[in-house]
């Protein structure tokens, strides 16, 4: 399915295809991986739960959530993150709503 990957320290948003958890596990570099909702339309923003104890570089922030230290991932998701779909946002919508920090 398609998901958007945030590279922060490169500044980019770029299209990928997952097929489950593990692959947003290695997408983001670590297991211990947390979600945010991030609109109506069921996108959630994938991070390292642990971003700012490790002091992984680049930060973001999209709309209200929380920033994020290191790699994210917005994937389609339903039922809170337990069933995975296609992204609804694009990149650019995505850029539109995001800062780095």
């Amino acid at each position: 399915m398609k998901a958007l990957l945030i590279d922060p320290e490169q500044q980019t948003i770029e299209q990928v295809n997952i097929a489950d958890h593990e692959d947003i596990a290695r997408l983001i570099g670590y297991e211990t991986l947390e979600s945010d909702e991030i609109g109506p339309d069921g996108d959630r923003l994938f991070f390292d739960e642990e971003c700012f104890l490790r002091g992984t570089t680049g930060r973001f922030q999209i709309d209200n959530v929380i920033p994020v230290s290191g790699k994210g991932l917005v994937v389609g998701s339903a039922e809170e993150g337990a069933s995975l779909r296609d992204v609804v946002s694009d990149p650019d919508s995505i850029r539109a709503r995001m800062k780095y920090l």
